[in-house]
């Protein structure tokens, strides 16, 4: 068998495998939406995403999920607040600051915060940090939108940070040797130099990290709280997508109206992380085209 035989097979193989990636994909999307459409037979598609009341149980039910809507975003937007300072200044200190051993160490321990079971996490939220919580500020409750954002960053600091890593450590060296030569410190040259050329890789840590805590399910599950109103503060509890739809469909009878909706709130869920990884891959090219017009 000749060389160029054997590349011809590997190329089909890996041709065979990502097109049988996508046939599963397009599987599970044409299932969930084959689930969750008929519920729109029921009630319409206003009502359903800007309805105000979640009980899918009564008679009549109702199937609004706007709180649902927003207890996702508030506490993925919260968690971002907390993870993506920390994960891109994790990320600039490994690569840039920290000397050889250190840095061995913190990428050991985020790699290990990458590995840990997010049940794990989730017990560690109930036990420590929902206790301290109701002393601390005197809630009926630990179990609320602040317990639930601050163990999601947790979750989402080494996805943000390795990938701030990895366009970090793709910033070529002549970058930095130039700005050393023209007597810039260290701290010029990370700010001025560094970041702006990571900043595409940058971008697509963030909102990948973002996609990762809107998607999570056992840990808003286990310390979000469970319930189904819009907040009015950041120390109330919530009932995300995820930990709805967790919650519920071991109880909804197969085929029937709460089932249904729970897949229809399952293809929101699916449209809103869609969403995120279509703006990072936009911001992406964005700022990939801009640097290139800049060099």
């Amino acid at each position: 068998m000749t060389r160029h035989q054997k590349e011809i097979i590997i190329k089909n193989v890996f041709f065979i495998l990502s097109l049988v990636s996508i046939l599963i994909l397009g599987l599970i999307v044409v299932f969930l939406f084959r689930e969750g459409l008929p519920l729109f037979r029921e009630v319409s598609l206003r009502d359903f995403i800007f309805g105000m009341e979640w009980y899918p149980t009564y008679s009549p039910p109702s199937y609004g999920i706007w709180p649902l809507i927003v207890g996702s975003l508030i506490v993925t937007i919260l968690s971002s607040l907390i993870a993506v300072p920390l994960g891109v200044l994790a990320a600039v200190y490994i690569s840039e600051i920290a000397p050889p051993a250190i840095k061995e160490v913190l990428k050991a321990i985020i790699e290990l915060l990458a590995g840990l079971p997010s049940v794990v996490l989730g017990f560690f939220g109930m036990v420590i940090i929902a206790p301290w919580l109701q002393e601390t500020f005197d809630l009926p409750t630990g179990l609320n939108i602040v317990n639930a954002s601050v163990i999601l960053a947790i979750m989402a600091v080494p996805t943000i940070s390795s990938i701030s890593e990895d366009a970090l450590y793709a910033v070529p060296n002549e970058f930095k040797e130039a700005s050393y030569a023209l007597g810039a410190t260290k701290f010029e040259t990370i700010t001025r130099i560094i970041i702006p050329s990571a900043l595409s890789g940058i971008s697509t840590a963030v909102i990948l990290g973002m996609a990762r805590a809107i998607g999570e399910t056992m840990v808003v599950l286990m310390v979000a709280g469970g319930a189904a109103a819009l907040p009015e503060s950041i120390f109330d509890s919530v009932r995300p997508m995820p930990a709805s739809i967790a919650a519920e469909m071991g109880e909804a009878p197969f085929r029937s109206g709460h089932y249904h909706a729970l897949f229809a709130t399952g293809i929101v869920l699916f449209l809103m992380t869609l969403a995120f990884n279509l703006i990072a891959d936009y911001i992406s090219q964005k700022f990939k085209e801009v640097g290139s017009a800049t060099l």
